[in-house]
């Protein structure tokens, strides 16, 4: 049981200027954005962008003279079947930049870059089982040694910085994939401990300095120290034992803690864009969400996470997740559907179609959770569809229509194969710009840049059946209408299709790549019958000139605390300043533009707010809701209660006189709390990771709630803590 805490590019380059209102108290001065929502300046909202995803090491090597030596490098020539998948192959940063220069990114058109972890990882050959037939290296960038220093296989500090540059001179982002649960490989799969075959026994080191390691812990507690996960169906197991024998870092440590934000602070300092986050499942979401708001309290960046799923709609712990922690997640559901009904033909569009609705119905913010048909750690779309390319085509054209930033895995494009890693890591093969797929890629991602439908829209199902979803995406009066036949060989007959596409003909948008026709649509907005050929996609669209009034598409981030800065992207903002609102408190406008504005989190009692943009003629948007204020600068705190004895079907939970605590609201408890771990606590006594605000006195109790939703509560006087300015603990007996 959970209980939840409740068609072409348009870009206004405006001038710099200010304009001065009077206010009680004084003058505003409101700095007009020379930035729209599109610019690559706009670092908090990826709802227009498109990112590829690449790693490194096997991508284009563009620097040899930094290429590994000795057993952890495969010296074969680049491409050949001969090489070992599992140890460095040379790619790097100056690769990416070649890559940049030469247009092959840029011409496709995506305008973000997920790169591997830029961080130092360990240097060792690290066998993962005793029959070392899972010997590796680093090259992946999960096995982190220090997070202050590159890894230097892939450049060294100032060549980073030269790929943000050279990246952002090309108006492309950029993303780093970051791994703050764990290190590196710690123990063997047998209960022999061989201490030659783990030299660095998941050593954590800072700029060159050694912490500690896994073995040496015992007075530092930088680790968790629980063994592998026994029960992958529980968050407790997940959260706080080894991971595939990785050494398990103790985020809720006070040097950890600080350890992470100080990592993050120095890669967004140089300019990253964005952070996806490894293996959030894998981490306490209290100790995540201290960390996600502090990022946030001094950068203007999109994070997202990995919770992985093998289902094809979100359960309730990812939701939840989802909505509480501050971050966008990866798509799993998404990616799992199409695979499904695309790629292996298991599974219908009526999945595609069902997973699309899963997400919206469960996730507060659906724009901005990111979207992909493969990855790293899955089988490659081609090996998937048995080397079918027009099935990789099709999916594309379904994810990079979709809601949500769509993410594209390095070298599907040119429909590379392989099967689950490390096969599915292979060398980059070739940088056609001529194959189906890049070409999709080069219409579609700047269509999701000029039309807002792509961007922000609303999704409706128009026409479906087991091969077929036509289905359209509208924003405002901005409209985009897809066609998706996923059948190679029946095509069919499309009957009563109803579109909001004003009156007139549209040509297919993808230029008949996926041989799509036009359509013609009356006043009533009918489409008279027409035959959807086996295998063909088309794509219409109708871009508005502007809109009567503000519609926001999109708030950036949905959590934070006074004095963060958020971003709102839509359309129809205007370019003279006008005000927005959380309820009925107003903000202080630090940036405007007709599709991006910038303002900072107002005074006001922390809680859940609904955000509205007035436009200088007086004309309001619709309510765009959720939005988290948080009640300060945060800190995780573990809570624990002893002998706090339950009867069959009860929980223990939290609550207590924060917002982050439920206010004292049952229904907006913390946890269930956990009570199986060796180290932490074991039955009756019971515990959870919580962000909650720092130097703050906090009022709290325990309360136990069956699955009917009886509650019952502690007795006595209500407990009380002052949190500090790193995370702590309490513990306490139940009353």
């Amino acid at each position: 049981m959970r209980v939840k805490a409740i068609g072409s590019l348009l870009v206004t380059m405006l001038l710099s200027m200010t304009l001065c209102l009077p206010l009680a108290g004084g003058v505003v001065t409101y700095a007009t954005s020379t930035s729209a929502d599109t610019d690559v300046d706009n670092s908090s909202s990826f709802s227009t962008d498109v990112i590829y995803q690449i790693v490194t090491d096997r991508f284009h090597d563009g620097n040899p003279s930094n290429n590994p030596t000795g057993d952890i490098y495969d010296n074969n020539t680049w491409g050949s079947s001969a090489r070992n998948n599992r140890l460095y192959h040379g790619g790097d940063w100056a690769g990416i930049i070649d890559k940049i220069e030469d247009g092959y990114l840029t011409d496709m058109g995506v305008s973000a870059l997920w790169i591997s972890s830029p961080v130092e990882n360990i240097s060792l050959l690290d066998p993962a089982d005793k029959s070392e037939t899972w010997t590796g290296s680093s090259y992946h960038g999960y096995w982190a040694k220090d997070y202050f220093r590159t890894n230097p296989y892939f450049g060294t500090m100032t060549e980073f910085e030269e790929l943000i540059d050279v990246a952002h001179e090309n108006d492309i982002k950029i993303v780093i994939d970051f791994a703050p649960n764990h290190t590196s490989t710690t123990s063997n799969y047998d209960e022999t401990w061989n201490t030659s075959r783990y030299p660095l026994d998941g050593a954590l080191y800072k700029d060159g300095q050694l912490l500690g390691t896994v073995h040496t812990d015992s007075s530092n507690n930088y680790y968790n120290h629980e063994g592998w996960i026994e029960d992958w169906n529980s968050l407790e197991s997940i959260q706080y034992q080894t991971m595939y024998g990785l050494a398990d870092l103790n985020q809720m440590n006070p040097t950890i803690d600080q350890y992470m934000k100080d990592a993050a602070d120095l890669w967004l300092d140089m300019g990253v864009d964005g952070i996806r986050v490894d293996a959030v499942k894998h981490m306490p979401l209290g100790w995540q969400k201290n960390w996600v708001s502090d990022i946030y309290e001094d950068h203007e960046v999109f994070i997202f996470g990995e919770w992985f799923s093998g289902g094809i709609t979100p359960d309730d712990d990812m939701s939840y997740f989802a909505n509480e922690s501050g971050m966008s997640l990866l798509d799993f559901n998404f990616a799992n559907a199409t695979r499904n009904a695309v790629g292996s033909l298991s599974g219908t569009m009526y999945d595609v179609h069902n997973s699309i609705l899963g997400t919206a119905s469960s996730f507060e913010q659906v724009n901005n959770q990111v979207t992909f048909i493969d990855n790293h750690d899955m089988s490659r779309f081609t090996t998937l569809a048995n080397n079918t390319t027009s099935s990789v085509d099709t999916a594309y054209v379904l994810q990079l229509t979709n809601r949500g930033v769509p993410a594209i895995y390095y070298g599907t494009e040119q429909y590379l194969t392989g099967a689950a890693d490390p096969d599915n890591r292979k060398d980059m093969p070739s940088f056609n710009k001529n194959t189906t797929a890049y070409k999709i890629i080069s219409e579609l991602a700047p269509l999701r840049k000029s039309n807002p439908a792509l961007a922000y829209g609303t999704y409706t199902e128009r026409w479906i059946n087991n091969d077929v979803l036509i289905y359209e995406r509208q924003f405002g009066d901005s409209v985009v209408l897809v066609a998706v036949n996923r059948n190679t060989s029946s095509g069919y007959n499309i009957t009563n299709l109803i579109t909001n596409l004003p009156a007139g003909t549209y040509q297919d948008a993808l230029g008949g790549i996926k041989n799509g026709s036009p359509i013609t649509v009356d006043s009533s907005g009918s489409v008279p019958q027409y035959y959807l050929g086996a295998g063909v996609c088309a794509v219409w669209e109708y871009t508005a000139d502007d809109e009567d009034g503000p519609i926001v598409g999109s708030v950036d981030p949905l959590m934070g605390i006074t004095g963060n800065t958020v971003t709102i992207t839509g359309r129809g903002f205007g370019n003279t300043p006008g005000t927005v609102k959380f309820d009925s408190s107003s903000a202080t406008v630090v940036e405007w533009s007709d599709t991006l504005i910038k303002v900072t989190v107002p005074n006001v009692t922390a809680g859940r707010y609904t955000i509205t943009v007035t436009d200088s003629q007086g004309q309001t948007s619709g309510e765009y809701p959720n939005f988290k204020v948080l009640s300060g600068s945060q800190v995780a705190y573990r809570f624990k209660v002893n002998n706090a004895t339950t009867s069959w079907g009860q929980n223990v939970y939290l609550v207590g006189s924060v917002y982050e605590l439920g206010n004292w609201e049952p229904l907006a408890a913390i946890g269930p709390m956990y009570n199986n771990t060796d180290s932490i606590a074991t039955y009756p006594t019971w515990f959870f990771d919580v962000s909650v605000p720092a130097n703050t006195t906090i009022q709290f109790k325990f309360i136990k709630i069956d699955g009917s939703g009886n509650v019952v509560w502690e007795s006595g006087a209500n407990h009380t803590v002052t949190t500090g300015s790193t995370n702590g603990e309490i513990t306490v007996n139940w009353q």
